[in-house]
């Protein structure tokens, strides 16, 4: 297109984008002219006044031809120029800038090069084609753009091309920076655009425009893959209890692979510990798959899942993701609280009591103003009933709720538990019972909002209704990890088909917009159905609903055999969940995996024991490297946050490293569950690796320059040579001969004559 263009017009897009007009002719040629313009003005009363052969419109085309062709020649007698701005010659600047990140080694160019390969046939050498053509215009400097960038002295030869990061927006403002006391005339960016650096691109974009400083971009690669798999996204938590089973939601994306069948496993250290099949969908279209892990080994546990790579792959390296989860090996505390003596409590109790890792505390009321703890830590712990101070709760992780009324609790608890979950991050859940829900008077307390379940708020009949009822598992119930009763999604629906009938006497209107629900009662007469077991996310924690009022049923039916271990399973899940990622007094958060030198960032909450943020905190870091090297460090309040400190560390061996954390308020000291972050190269680049032409177009507009394919490549060095940055002087650039013009001469003298001709009037 640029080619036509110059053809056409003389010269290139880039220079009448650059320019303004003028005209450059002298005074007698200006009154030539007016002269000119006169005669045309003749032509038109003249041509109106005469009579000629042929229909009124026939008249008006003649004149307009020939005024038309007047006007062009007057055009071009008044000398039109561009008035463009050049560079001085070699004494202007260019900066380089290449992607040396590991994506650029995938061979997705012609004749099977790497994208490597392409930057170097146009930049490795002095006589390349791109780097000479700069060369002999400019003086280059060439700039790295992975990882912490800087100058590249030895050029695109000296570039390994194995970079973890790539780095924009860094990159563009540190070769700016470097370049600020040089004539520069722009930037050039040779990438594939797969940035994937937190820096905020924008802001660098802004302030190069600000500066005048234009980026003409390269792009290198494909925009779109004609045949690849990639595991674009795993949704799984961060830390579970040990015995708990992980479900992990894998989202596979596809192109060229429509209908294939395909193998999804998930190793643990090597080891394969789940594998599903399945066949992929339609071309471009997504997947998700829920692959059930379990949690046997307490640690910090790297998963990998991976798709058998297919045959005609263009990527390979992104068939497989890390997700490191941390096994929590502890004995973790639920308060159990129930209004009056029932089966439920009996039945939960036990299926519980050989888990090392729950510790069901109970609060039975046993009569009026009459408390029966049980599974308590001291004996006085609830000498005076349900805790009344935020940090005797609170050092709980998790609330139940059985049945037992509002008017039980004061304001002030009512308002703490709710703290409890939205605050403090613990679990909520509520059972089924005439005291509960509604039916409790929980309608116009705090805790309404808290729960996945829209209650009303009176009734006609405020008694208790019963209802017999079956529970039927929802789709996403039946490969949850808290109602996923069986081995697999087929079998738990079945599992849940056969469970004994319960019953509910609490109504609901539905299940919250934002609540998850899990199982739902079908009524055995009416055939209703309504949510059973939801959940929700409410602030920094989770609350649950259970209606079922005797669950205890699916254990002792007459029809379940003694061996039958799934009422326990199934509580034990549940349990799990009430305290799976509840936060702690200290939290740290910290990349799972980095390469060796990067910085790894650590950020550390610390909370006092009524999880109120501290901003005085003494925070003390231990770093144990995998060759058994300790690094310590104090982390420094951020400023930014209540209770947030930070401090960097670079690892540099390949391994797992341990980070410990101890944090001192005054007398009172807390040490963090301990950190684990793997340390090696990351397949980062390798995701979303198709070039991402649009960013790098809005790049090269938003800052003045223009985008190239390694096709075009060269043109670039022309239209630097018009840039308006670096040292430039005007330059003043003949119009009047483009060749477009004399063909527009020839076109309306050639039509005017056999318009005439056809018309019979020569």
């Amino acid at each position: 297109m640029d080619a036509l263009v110059e053809f056409f017009f003389k010269y290139r897009p880039i220079v009448f984008r650059n320019s303004h007009l003028a005209l450059s002719a002298s005074t007698w040629t200006k009154l030539g002219v007016l002269v000119l313009l006169l005669a045309a003005f003749a032509i038109v009363t003249t041509y109106s006044r005469v009579r000629l052969r042929g229909t009124p419109a026939a008249r008006s085309r003649l004149i307009a031809m020939r005024v038309a062709l007047v006007l062009l020649l007057a055009f071009m007698l008044l000398r039109p120029v561009l008035v463009v701005s050049t560079a001085f010659g070699k004494h202007n600047v260019v900066g380089v800038l290449v992607d040396d990140s590991r994506s650029m080694q995938i061979a997705d160019m012609a004749k099977g090069q790497t994208r490597a390969d392409v930057v170097r046939s146009l930049l490795g050498k002095p006589d390349s084609a791109l780097f000479q053509a700069l060369a002999d215009r400019f003086t280059v400097r060439f700039f790295r753009v992975s990882d912490d960038g800087g100058r590249a002295p030895g050029g695109v030869g000296s570039m390994a091309f194995d970079g973890s990061h790539t780095r924009l927006a860094a990159s563009l403002e540190a070769s700016r920076q470097e370049l600020a006391g040089t004539p520069l005339s722009g930037v050039v960016l040779v990438s594939d655009g797969a940035d994937n650096a937190p820096d905020k691109l924008s802001e660098t974009l802004r302030s190069l425009k600000a500066r005048k400083v234009p980026v003409y971009t390269l792009g290198i690669g494909q925009e779109r893959f004609a045949k690849d798999i990639e595991v674009r996204r795993i949704d799984a938590p961060h830390s579970v209890l040990k015995g708990a089973s992980i479900v992990m939601n894998i989202d596979i994306a596809q192109r060229g692979f429509g209908g294939s069948p395909a193998e999804v496993a998930v190793e643990d250290s090597g080891q394969v510990v789940a594998l599903r099949k399945l066949n992929l969908p339609k071309d471009g279209e997504a997947v998700t798959v829920a692959i059930r892990v379990p949690a046997a080994s307490a640690g910090a546990r790297i998963f990998t899942v991976r798709v058998t790579p297919q045959a005609g792959e263009v990527v390979k390296e992104n068939n497989a993701r890390p997700v490191t989860i941390q096994v929590r090996d502890r004995r973790e505390k639920i308060l159990y609280v129930e209004g009056e003596p029932r089966y439920d409590l009996k039945f939960i109790r036990q299926a519980l009591a050989n888990d090392e890792n729950i510790q069901l505390v109970t609060l039975l009321r046993t009569a009026r103003d009459k408390f029966l703890p049980m599974d308590v830590d001291d004996s006085l712990e609830f000498a005076d009933g349900f805790p009344s101070r935020r940090e005797d709760l609170f050092k709980y992780r998790a609330v139940i709720l059985g049945s037992i009324e509002a008017s039980f609790f004061t304001r002030d608890q009512l308002k703490m538990m709710a703290d409890f979950v939205s605050v403090r991050g613990g679990g909520l859940m509520m059972l089924g019972g005439r005291k509960s829900f509604a039916e409790g008077g929980w309608s116009k307390t705090v805790l309404a909002d808290v729960l996945p379940v829209e209650l009303p708020r009176s009734f006609v009949d405020p008694k208790p209704s019963y209802r017999a009822v079956k529970a039927d598992v929802s789709p996403i119930g039946a490969v949850d990890p808290i109602t996923q009763i069986g081995a697999s999604e087929d079998e738990s629906v079945k599992k849940w088909a056969a469970m004994a009938q319960v019953s509910t006497v609490n109504h609901i209107i539905r299940a919250k917009p934002g609540a998850t629900t899990l199982l739902f009662s079908v009524d055995s007469s009416t055939r209703a159905k309504t949510s059973a077991l939801a959940y929700q996310r409410y602030g920094l924690g989770s609350a649950f609903a259970f209606m079922f009022q005797d669950a205890w049923y699916w254990r002792m039916d007459p029809n379940v055999p003694t061996e039958d271990r799934t009422y326990q399973s199934f509580w034990r899940q549940v349990m799990r969940a009430l305290v799976n990622n509840v936060p702690n007094r200290v939290n740290v958060l910290a990349p799972d995996q980095v390469s060796p030198g990067e910085p790894l960032r650590v950020h550390v909450d610390v909370a006092d024991s009524s999880y109120r943020r501290v901003n005085g905190a003494k925070v003390l870091a231990t770093v144990l490297a995998p060759s058994g090297k300790v690094e310590t460090a104090t982390l420094e309040w951020s400023g930014i946050r209540d209770g947030e400190y930070t401090s960097t560390f670079t690892p540099k061996e390949n391994g797992v490293y341990r980070i410990g954390i101890l944090a001192g308020m005054g007398r009172d000291t807390v040490i963090a569950d301990p950190t684990f972050v793997k340390v090696d190269p990351p397949a980062t680049e390798f995701f979303g690796a198709e070039q991402r032409s649009a960013l790098l177009r809005n790049i090269a507009e938003e800052t003045g320059g223009r985008y190239y394919t390694p096709a075009t490549a060269v043109e670039m060095a022309k239209d630097l040579v018009y840039s308006k940055s670096g040292d430039i002087a005007p330059e003043r650039l003949d119009l009047w001969d483009m060749p477009i013009l004399f063909l527009m001469l020839l076109l309306l003298i050639g039509s005017e004559l056999t318009y005439r001709r056809s018309r019979g009037l020569i």
